[in-house]
């Protein structure tokens, strides 16, 4: 976030947006912290936090020890609930915590049900599977505390997981936050393991990957939840609910990307819902290779769901018209198109340097030029991404006719991939990287595409614009 304009003005947030103050919020924003006293203070905290350009300072709050019940759904995972009860039990802050383990049509009831018993967890039984969001909203429907935490069975947290999460509950929009998912294993040691002192680097490439860029990590930074933000979605590997807000949960029509409308849902709905690293839960990522990529592609079916309950919020190319043309003609030609792609921007430079001028000020337009150029760069990422991603079909059509979106396209999946690596250079391998990526998003785009196919829609396939700065 910049102050901009003597501090009458903010820019940042996600997505990007300039934030005009009025003379008391102004005053209120003297440092760069908020504390909020009274109904002005309020307000200007919704709106900070709304706009991704503030986030909870975790550390000036208590954790309010609100009552949470884990829910666990679970189907055939008998070894896994075991290992999470444990780590459940070893944790002050759920160790008389109420656990319902939610059996979702198990093959072995008796053996999960012996497992559940020996920690003290309740088990709620269906004879056929359901899905995972009916299994949760079972337990969410059982659940008698003002907060539900789901975690599923092959995950682990770890030790003071809760609190971070918990203090977020002192904002009362605030429906749902979740912890970061990283890979067991990795980082500190395991619960009720200590005398092992954790597990080492993995060492095998696909584990080495999802370690380090897993689907259902997040990244090592808070964020607001909302559709179109650099944080959109949240797993529901692990979540912490307040129970009122969640009304009758899950979508139990939905076998995947429940969890995304889930939290679209309660967006749209007015709640609040945040992502916070500082909490982890270890997750046990899929060891084969087959497993991995059949998950992918199942991910990808859930986008064509998505896109006929929230439209726009789930398309796989966010840009600018203005950025979008600039990085075509750049591509169309030598110096001719490169010439046409500057006059582009330059275009959209001075339309957008009066949106930014204060009132009576003139248009700055050194920060709407380097808005754009930003934008138009983050535009050449998206496109690249999608053309080896959510549009490879299309892409590799493309290069089946000619040499020469041949080439562009072998050296964007190139330079995607080592972009990618760079920051877990020192965890994975850049082949190993290269080929895990390229495979993740093979069988991704498959599964979007066979889901749109599916659907006999192509909504899920459409790009979109970002919103107005």
């Amino acid at each position: 976030m910049r102050r901009r304009d003597g501090g009458t003005a903010l820019l940042g947030g996600g997505p990007l947006r300039l934030l005009r103050l009025r003379p008391r919020a102004v005053d209120l924003l003297a440092g760069d912290r908020l504390v909020v006293t009274g109904a002005a203070s309020a307000a200007l905290a919704d709106r900070l936090l709304d706009t991704g350009v503030a986030h909870p300072d975790l550390a000036a709050l208590p954790d309010p020890g609100t009552a949470v019940t884990v829910v666990v759904p679970v189907r055939d995972r008998t070894a896994g609930v075991a290992r999470l009860l444990a780590a459940l039990r070893a944790d002050p802050d759920t160790a008389a915590a109420p656990v319902l383990v939610v059996d979702d049509g198990s093959a072995d009831p008796a053996g999960l049900a012996a497992v559940a018993a020996a920690a003290g967890a309740e088990v709620l039984r269906s004879e056929v599977s359901r899905g995972p969001a009916a299994a949760r909203n079972t337990g969410l429907r059982a659940a008698r505390t003002p907060l539900v935490a789901f975690l599923d069975s092959d995950c682990v947290p770890r030790p003071g997981w809760l609190p971070p999460l918990r203090r977020h509950l002192g904002d009362p929009r605030l429906a749902l936050v979740a912890p970061r998912v990283v890979a067991l294993g990795a980082g500190s040691p395991e619960p009720g393991a200590p005398e092992r002192g954790g597990r080492t680097r993995p060492s095998t490439g696909l584990a080495a990957y999802e370690a380090a860029v897993s689907a259902l990590d997040m990244g090592p930074r808070p964020a607001a939840v909302r559709p179109l933000a650099a944080v959109s979605y949240v797993p529901s590997a692990a979540l912490l609910v307040r129970r009122e807000a969640l009304g009758a949960g899950f979508d139990e029509s939905m076998r995947v990307a429940e969890d995304v409308d889930l939290v679209w849902r309660l967006a749209a709905a007015g709640w609040r819902v945040r992502y916070e690293p500082a909490a982890e839960v270890a997750h046990d990522h899929p060891a084969a290779v087959g497993a991995w990529l059949r998950r992918r592609a199942f991910y990808g079916t859930g986008a064509a769901l998505l896109a006929q309950r929230h439209g726009a919020a789930v398309a796989p190319v966010v840009v600018s018209g203005w950025s979008a043309a600039a990085v075509a003609l750049a591509l169309a030609g030598r110096a001719p198109g490169r010439l046409a792609a500057t006059g582009v921007l330059a275009v959209a430079a001075a339309r957008l340097a009066p949106r930014l001028a204060p009132p009576g000020g003139r248009p700055p337009a050194g920060l709407a030029a380097g808005l754009v150029l930003r934008g138009t760069a983050t535009a050449a990422r998206t496109l690249a991404r999608a053309a080896t991603r959510h549009h490879w079909p299309l892409a590799v059509a493309g290069a089946l006719v000619s040499s020469r979106a041949r080439r562009l396209l072998a050296v964007v999946a190139v330079a995607d991939g080592l972009a990618a690596w760079w920051p877990h250079r020192r965890a994975v391998s850049p082949a190993a990287f290269l080929a895990a990526r390229r495979a993740e998003d093979l069988a991704y785009g498959a599964g979007l595409w066979a889901g749109a196919a599916r659907a006999r829609s192509a909504r899920a396939l459409l790009p979109a614009s970002p919103p107005r700065l």
